[in-house]
Formats: C-alpha cells, structure tokens, sequence
C-alpha cells in the first residue's frame, strides 16, 4: 500500500498545496487526479507565495517527480503561463514532471460555452469559474473529448477544428458575443511547449513505481463537499474530488492506498453559490474573512466564510475513509474571544447530523461554544507549546468525529507547520 492519498473536506481551498509540499520531502511522487485550472493550490516559502493550477504541489522539490493524471483536464495556456512562472529551466522540468496521454484538453471553444452556459443560467447561477471545466468534462463523458495523446497525432489539426466546429453550432442558439481566437494563439503556444514533457500512459509508471516500493501522494482538487456525486449538487464541480476518485484519475487499485489525508480550515468558506449552514454575515465573518485572506486563489472573488461545521466534516470523513486529519488556518482564530462548533442540525425541527437531500430545504446549525485563545500561535514548532484552549479545541473535533488531527497549520509558510505522533 504504497499511494497515500490527500483531499479536502470542505468546499475548497482548504491549504492542500501547502500541506503536499510539506508532505513531498517523505515521498518519490506527487500525483494530481482530477480537476484542472479551476483549482488554485498556495505554497509559501523563502516569503514567496506560489499558486499552482495544473502542476503537483511537489513540483518545488527537484528530486521529486511529478505526475498530471488521466482524470485532469488540461488547457495548454494554463499550462504554459505557469510553467513560466516556476523559475526552474525547461530541461530541469521536463525531467520531472510527466503527463498522462489520456488526460482530457480544454479547448479554447470550451472557454466560450463554459461562460455561455453561465450566462444563460440567470439567477440559477452554478458559480463556474469560467475556465471551461465543466464543458470538458461533459464532453469526456460523452465520448467527445480530445486527450494530451492526440496532440502528437499527423492530423490533430483537423480533429480540432471538427471539434471546434461542433462547440460553434452549439453556441448559435445563445446570444453570447466572443472572439475565439483571443483564446486560440495562446491555446496553441502552450500545446507546443506541452509537447515538450513526457506524454505517456502514467497508469504503467505509477502502478511500476508502486510495485517498485516508491512512496505516491495522490493530490486531490476542490473538496469533498464539490464532488459531483457526493457534494451539494448541483453547485459542484465536475469530477469526483472523493478519495475513489483518485482510483480512477490515475489508473490505480484500491488495494495500493494506504492512508487516506483529510485536510479542513478551522473554520468554513465557500466561493460562488450553493448551500453553506454555518455561512457568517456579520463582522465576525468579515473578520474571518480579512484575517483569512480569503479570496480565491482561481478567480479572486471574495470567499463566503462561517463557523465550522462537523456534520458535513463528519460526511466528507466517511465517504472518503480518512483516517488522518490536518487542520490548517488555526492561526486565523486567534484573537476570537469564543469559537462556535456547529455540531448538528434543526431541520423541520428535528435535530439531526445528516446533510439534507435537497439545498432548497432550510437547515438551522446548532453550535456548540467553545473558549478561543489570544496567543499569536505562529512562532510556534511544537504541539505542546500550543495555547491550552486551541488543544481544547482540537480534542473536541477529534472527539466528535473520531479521527486524530496529525497536523495543525499555524501560518502559510511551509515552515509553519506542526506534525504530531
């Protein structure tokens, strides 16, 4: 069981790049399995903030490698842009960084239906980030898709252009103005520089690497409560964030995953529409929201922020098998004089702990109130010495949820990370 695998809990953004770039030192691969440039992973260190989209967050340790999985979708612009922006060489990257042929393109065309659809939408807005994500998944699954392998094909030109063409008669019955080649010039220099890397089945090289007693982290996108099964549909996205979703987006067996990471803000956010129990509209959730710097790393909005919220953390564990917990931002909550847990919900007025079927149905949270702590916890390097109330804090949650917390962020540097045994 050599493929640990490292989610969110939450609804996104809860610090997964930070914690796999800790985490990289003790592995021989990071591995992405799904999502693609809607995903804004941040890493911070030597006072340098980086966010991925595309790459692993390993991608910052030269000894490491780097796998794109089958289930990402990839746009070649993106790719690029952030490809220049790493700083290391071209020749240093392409040694370390391999892409799965059968990894699904966004096209420049999936762009303009992706801000189409929105659009056409109305109020009933999904909350897309506008990166084309959901059309390129929606034409994978229905067999329509051009994969990283059909790019080194004689004839990739014309396969584009029919693909192209059909994305166009789509957009006729919209009243939806666009000019793709803005999109498309930079679409093709970035396939270029794709062409580059390693374009292989990265099912063989995983599964031998496995075999071979290497040490895997499957990085996941998004959070457990975006998943396009199991999160609060339709406001999700459009790949499973679960951890068998890192099964299928990299060709694995379940019988290769060891532990199974699950990564939650000591708080709740939430970018774009959808159900949110323990949302804050007050100034405890401006707060929250100032100290957090809670804008989206993707699109920049400004990040809906609440309490948190054990029923759906406790769902987001049991779907997903976690068996190890990292809590991140805890030092955000300093200086909050009391900390409310929401521990369950009052729906009809019954309480219960199960996320209701349908958004539309009124959840009312239940909190229980715990001491918060003054102490600025970011000098800190060792579970003891944190503030007696913040270990109160995570005794509760362990308690309540029956899994340890192995890990608690104090700040968004690498450095600023505390490992428990």
């Amino acid at each position: 069981m050599n493929i640990d695998i490292l989610l969110g809990l939450q609804w996104g953004d809860e610090g997964k790049g930070k914690i796999v770039d800790a985490l990289s030192p003790v592995y021989d691969v990071i591995a992405r399995f799904q999502g693609g440039p809607n995903a804004g992973h941040s890493l911070e260190f030597n006072n340098i903030k980086h966010v991925l989209h595309l790459i692993p967050s390993g991608i910052f340790h030269p000894d490491k490698l780097n796998v794109i999985g089958n289930g990402v979708v990839i746009d070649p612009a993106v790719f690029k842009k952030e490809i220049e922006e790493l700083g290391p060489p071209l020749n240093e990257l392409t040694q370390r960084l391999v892409i799965s042929n059968k990894a699904n393109l966004i096209l420049p065309s999936h762009r303009i239906l992706d801000a189409a659809y929105e659009l056409h939408k109305g109020n009933s807005k999904i909350g897309s980030t506008l990166k084309g994500i959901g059309p390129a998944y929606t034409d994978k699954t229905s067999r329509n898709g051009l994969r990283v392998g059909d790019i080194l094909r004689k004839n990739f030109r014309q396969i584009y252009d029919d693909h192209v063409n059909d994305h166009m008669t789509i957009l006729k019955s919209y009243n939806f103005k666009f000019d793709i080649k803005e999109y498309e010039n930079e679409w093709f220099e970035g396939l270029e520089l794709l062409k580059k890397f390693p374009i292989i089945n990265t099912e063989y090289l995983i599964n031998h690497l496995a075999r071979d007693g290497k040490r895997i982290l499957a990085e996941g996108a998004q959070g457990t409560m975006l998943d396009v099964d199991f999160g609060s549909y339709p406001f999700v996205t459009s790949s499973n964030t679960i951890s068998a979703g890192a099964c299928v987006g990299l060709g694995v067996s379940p019988r290769l995953i060891g532990d199974i990471f699950g990564i939650f803000k000591a708080y709740c956010t939430r970018v774009g529409c959808g159900p949110f129990p323990t949302e804050l509209f007050d100034d405890t959730g401006a707060n929250l929201r100032k100290l957090g710097h809670e804008f989206g790393a993707t699109t920049g909005r400004p990040r809906r922020c609440g309490w948190l919220d054990l029923p759906a953390m406790k769902y987001s564990i049991m779907v997903n098998g976690i068996n190890k917990l990292f809590m991140t931002k805890a030092d955000v909550m300093s200086g909050f004089k009391t900390i409310k847990i929401c521990t369950s919900y009052k729906i009809y007025g019954e309480i219960c702990e199960e996320l209701p079927f349908n958004n539309e149905i009124h959840v009312e949270p239940i909190y229980t109130e715990l001491e918060g702590w003054e102490e600025d916890i970011t000098g800190f390097r060792e579970f003891k010495d944190l503030p007696a109330a913040l270990k109160r804090f995570i005794e509760f949650i362990e308690n309540q949820v029956g899994v340890p917390v192995k890990m608690v962020s104090v700040g968004p540097d690498r450095e600023e990370t505390i490992f428990r045994n």
